[in-house]
């Protein structure tokens, strides 16, 4: 089989290789899916002008975030369930990410735990918390996160309830199965041989780790998935980021900002940062692509606390583009995500090796020497 070239390369092998629920899982968004193409397609339409004969004999790709050096201006988002797309999946993802110098942040709702992971793996790694409604449970929770090392806490505050997300439903991940359901469902997985033998035989045990302890009668993934809705809490406000304040002591960033007066509000609090993010397009359909959203944040809170983004980054020259455009560095998820079920670790190590050539190729066609330095001189003014 060929190696994948690139991120799109790494979706289809995940397609070929995954049950479909699972990769309609890391692939769809909510609703009709228009923020999810709107991501993509706006990092598309913005253009960087080509710049010659500029010594771009040396390149410095490496960047600073929260006391901690980047090869480049990338870190894994956390991704939900990916223990179910390779053996393990998120030891996997971890390790490769520790290759690559790059952090990588740990999903509440990962399969392997907080412990299995920093087992894994030789430095410390982020970790992503959602706001459960049993606050001696998120307690506890920060407690293991704190013992395992994680240096920054990335608090998602964009999922109060989850969002309509079409293609879980009819493929079987989520919602009430019918036995006719529960056999297409179970025909689809007997077709992927491979992922047979490597995840769900090999790759147990298939709960979510870091709560699994929490409803231990829970069997599978429609259990789990009813259970998080019921204990992911809505009344959640910004005094909620104060109780989490007071536990961490380390920095927090905030994820799931894409308006002004929001991130207003989180320079406000004491947030050391911030993602742009809609979630990958995967909670309020119709809202701004990420990287629209991103300008207007930057200019009202940008030098108050270190602006992330994530949605749409697919490729080396998205990240130029969203630095040039006021980002200190990019999350990427589904790109993870499909390189990790496509080739598991090995598969994460190539496509962080794809990314930073492309970045580096953006870089010395554009006539910029070091990363950190790239602003909107970079881009071609929209007539």
């Amino acid at each position: 089989m060929t190696q994948p070239a690139s991120v799109s390369d790494w979706r289809e092998r995940a397609r070929r290789r995954l049950p479909r629920m699972f990769f309609d899982y890391i692939d769809g968004g909510a609703y009709a899916e228009t923020t999810l193409r709107r991501n993509v397609e706006a990092m598309e339409d913005i253009a960087l002008r080509q710049r010659v004969l500029t010594d771009i004999s040396k390149l410095k790709l490496s960047t600073e975030l929260f006391g901690q050096k980047l090869a480049m201006p990338v870190i894994l988002a956390p991704v939900g369930m990916a223990g179910l797309y390779a053996h393990r999946g998120e030891t996997q993802a971890a390790r490769a990410a520790e290759a690559a110098a790059l952090p990588f942040c740990l999903s509440t709702v990962s399969i392997c735990a907080l412990e299995e992971v920093r087992d894994a793996v030789t430095k410390p790694f982020w970790f992503q918390l959602y706001m459960i409604r049993d606050r001696g449970f998120m307690a506890a929770l920060i407690d293991r996160a704190k013992e395992c090392g994680s240096p920054v806490l990335v608090f998602t505050v964009d999922l109060p309830v989850t969002g309509a997300r079409y293609r879980d439903v009819r493929s079987g991940l989520s919602g009430q199965l019918t036995l006719a359901d529960k056999l297409r469902r179970g025909l689809n997985v007997l077709s992927h041989p491979r992922w047979m033998r490597e995840v769900f035989l090999g790759g147990r045990p298939h709960t979510f780790g870091n709560i699994a302890h929490a409803m231990p009668n829970a069997k599978g993934t429609n259990d789990f998935a009813m259970w998080i809705g019921r204990n992911f809490d809505p009344t959640v406000t910004w005094k909620d980021f104060e109780w989490v304040r007071e536990r961490w002591n380390g920095p927090i960033v905030i994820k799931g900002i894409l308006d002004r007066e929001d991130a207003r509000m989180a320079a406000e609090v004491g947030a050391d940062g911030i993602v742009v993010s809609n979630h990958g397009g995967r909670q309020l359909d119709g809202v701004p692509a990420s990287i629209h959203a991103l300008p207007p944040i930057v200019d009202a809170v940008g030098e108050r606390l270190d602006v992330l983004m994530d949605g749409g980054i697919r490729s080396g020259l998205d990240v130029l583009k969203a630095m040039a455009l006021g980002a200190k560095s990019v999350l990427i998820g589904r790109a993870w995500a499909y390189a990790l079920a496509g080739g598991g670790e090995a598969g994460v190590h190539s496509m962080l090796k794809t990314l930073q050539s492309e970045l580096e190729v953006a870089m010395a066609l554009t006539g910029c020497t070091d990363v950190a330095t790239a602003g909107k001189s970079l881009l071609v003014e929209p007539h």
